[in-house]
């Protein structure tokens, strides 16, 4: 079988590949044609059963793919937005906004100033005393400590003395509620807020008092009030004798968008608030308020000098200054009535407002106020903000300094 391979013979034969497969000699077209006519008639029968109007279905295109750098550059270099809403939980529901921080009430303002009375009268009363001569010795002695004064808090316990005496009171909580009235009845004639009336224009407010004891920014306070209730109000900057005042009033004025009449430190007092009542009156003001230098009650010459201030103003109107306002701080206890006698006999004082309420100052001194001078009581402070500037409310400050449930275990 393998004489092909000797060389004698010459080259081998060729060697023929077998034949391929009938069925795979070439492709067959009879399976195509038969795969369309099968595809033909499907459609066809589709075409039947489906109704004449039916448009034909093109499919949706494919959405192009964002490209993730640009995505992440674009939500970088996007500014945040001011407010950030709340999703709502239900469908319809609006998303609520963060209510505003409410103002504290007087009661938590007063709370350290009320500590000295209602800390002795609550301890007094909680242990529900009899009705006898020891109870009221010691409810007079708690209200001399407060800075009610020896001369008012005499006056009080008496008046107590003889309704208790007539049987008028079934315990000590009804001694304590007529305390309460009592002490309200006492400031309530002297709590007239400063109303500003429509003449005469402008209204001159001249601030006077001693050194530290707030002129300068309640006068800033008072100018925003008053800038609020759409008037147009003017500063004169009469401390000339602190340069530190003038910087401060100026800054008030820059914040209540206000003007202030200033001039360089130890100036005359007296010209400057005599030319900004001058300018007042060509703008068409109808608020100006003068601050003065700080000065003790004791200095007489200084205190001569507010005087010149009311006669230079009374050049150009006789009736001003239309308000002479005593700024007190409440922390200086009965040393206030001194400063209220001396400051009322040099300027003739038409209102008092009393400051640092919010601190260390007992309270009790407005009531000794009220009865000595029976001047109004305008304001009280109660803090450092712009709107702790209160008008001063009777009924309120008595609640805050004794309240109601005082007596109750």
């Amino acid at each position: 079988m393998f004489k092909w391979f000797r060389k004698d013979k010459g080259a081998p034969p060729a060697i023929e590949a077998p034949p391929p497969p009938a069925a795979m000699a070439e492709p067959s077209s009879a399976l195509p044609e038969a795969a369309t006519g099968v595809d033909a008639a499907i459609a066809a029968a589709a075409d039947s059963l489906a109704p004449a109007h039916r448009p034909a279905v093109e499919p949706a295109p494919m959405p192009a793919p964002t490209p993730v750098v640009g995505t992440v550059l674009s939500a970088i270099a996007a500014p945040a937005a001011e407010t950030e809403r709340v999703p709502a939980l239900f469908a319809g529901e609006e998303a609520l906004a963060p209510e505003p921080p409410k103002p504290r009430s007087l009661r938590e303002r007063l709370a350290a100033s009320a500590r000295a009375l209602t800390a002795s009268v609550g301890n007094l009363f909680r242990r529900n005393p009899k009705l006898d001569e020891d109870l009221l010795e010691e409810l007079e002695t708690a209200l001399i400590q407060a800075d009610v004064g020896v001369t008012a808090s005499s006056e009080l316990v008496e008046q107590l003395r003889v309704r208790m005496k007539k049987r008028e009171f079934a315990d000590a909580n009804a001694l304590l509620a007529a305390l309460r009235a009592q002490l309200t009845g006492l400031v309530a004639p002297h709590a007239r807020p400063l109303r500003i009336p429509p003449t005469p224009r402008p209204f001159v407010i001249l601030t006077v008092g001693v050194n530290g004891a707030g002129k300068t920014t309640t006068i800033g306070k008072l100018a925003m009030r008053y800038r609020q209730a759409g008037l147009a109000v003017m500063l004169a900057a009469g401390d000339t004798f602190r340069a530190a005042a003038v910087e401060q009033l100026k800054t008030w004025g820059e914040r209540n968008q206000v003007q202030v009449i200033a001039q360089g430190s130890g100036a005359d007092s007296a010209s400057v608030i005599y030319d900004a009542l001058q300018a007042a009156s060509a703008r068409g003001v109808d608020v100006l308020i003068a601050d003065t230098a700080g000065r003790l009650h004791t200095q007489g010459h200084l205190m001569q000098e507010l005087a010149k201030v009311k006669r230079v103003l009374a050049k150009i109107d006789p009736s001003a200054p239309h308000e002479t306002l005593l700024v007190i701080d409440g922390g200086t206890g009965q040393n206030a009535l001194n400063q209220a006698r001396q400051f009322h006999q040099a300027v003739g004082l038409t209102g008092i407002a009393v400051t640092k309420l919010d601190g260390t100052a007992k309270g009790g001194m407005v009531f000794a106020l009220c009865r000595e001078m029976k001047l109004p009581i305008r304001f009280i402070g109660v803090g450092e903000k712009r709107e702790d500037l209160r008008e001063f409310v009777a009924a309120d400050f008595v609640d805050a300094l004794l309240p109601r449930e005082l007596g109750q275990a």
